[in-house]
């Protein structure tokens, strides 16, 4: 069986096939727009102007034989409860004492797990496992002024917490850091490209591309501190020091000709 194509019809068709075949071949005859490529990388360091410290309280109950129910002596468990909410009531006055408003300490949730250990050895006796429960409430201090610090750290340490975790160390205005080691790493890319094409005698012309090739991001800087808060905390500790925030740009410029 065979079709016939009307006369009109196998005329359009080879029109098509006609320009088709014109674009393609004037594709291939344009030279592609010549481009400059330049990648940078910048990093600023800030000081931080805020920070916030960590501490925790606890109280244990009496350490019993594991064969004994802890949770059948109540009173044990409220005693202790009843010291921690004391000790935490004294930290908090401790703190507004110091100059803290009451919106910057933060107490969290209570926790409250077993605990196991060794009872004394005895020459005649198997040391034997006792376990006992401790009640434990976390502690966050924001401190806007940092020369205040070490004052604050010592109100603490004067508070009786167990633990004093650390220091984090940040920013107000995060975001204003990160713009500003982002423009640092645009303007490192356009002096580079200036540098490159006053070198190989070409003009710039509009910007064809431009590119993140790494995000700023900003991470608090973290300083550990003594386990035992009671002990002396370094010095150094109330030193911030910096923060290192990078930033990475990818630009193509139109070479002009």
């Amino acid at each position: 069986m065979s079709f016939a194509i009307p006369f009109r019809q196998l005329g359009l068709v080879a029109l098509l096939a006609g320009a088709t075949l014109a674009t393609t071949s004037l594709q291939a005859d344009t030279p592609a727009t010549p481009r400059l490529d330049v990648a940078a990388e910048a990093q600023i360091d800030v000081v931080p102007d805020r920070a916030t410290l960590t501490a925790r309280l606890w109280e244990r109950t009496a350490a019993i034989s594991q064969q004994e129910d802890v949770s059948a002596d109540p009173d044990a468990l409220r005693e202790a409860r009843e010291r921690l909410e004391s000790r935490s009531a004294e930290l908090i006055q401790t703190m507004e004492a110091a100059g803290l408003e009451s919106e910057a300490i933060n107490a969290g949730s209570l926790s409250v797990q077993p605990e196991f250990v060794a009872s004394p050895r005895r020459s005649d006796e198997e040391q034997e496992t006792l376990v006992r429960t401790r009640l434990e409430r976390p502690f966050e201090v924001k401190v806007d002024d940092l020369e205040r610090l070490p004052v604050l750290l010592d109100a603490l340490t004067e508070a009786g917490v167990n633990s004093l975790d650390g220091v984090t160390y940040d920013l107000a205005d995060r975001d204003a850091a990160t713009d500003e080691a982002l423009v640092k790493a645009l303007e490192k890319a356009r002096h580079k490209a200036d540098l490159m094409a006053e070198t190989l005698g070409v003009t710039l012309g509009d910007v064809m591309s431009v590119s993140e090739t790494r995000s700023p991001v900003f991470a608090p800087r973290m300083m550990a501190m003594s386990a035992d808060a009671r002990e002396s905390a370094p010095q150094a500790e109330y030193r911030p020091g910096t923060i290192a925030i990078e930033a990475g740009v990818s630009v193509s410029w139109e070479i002009e000709r």
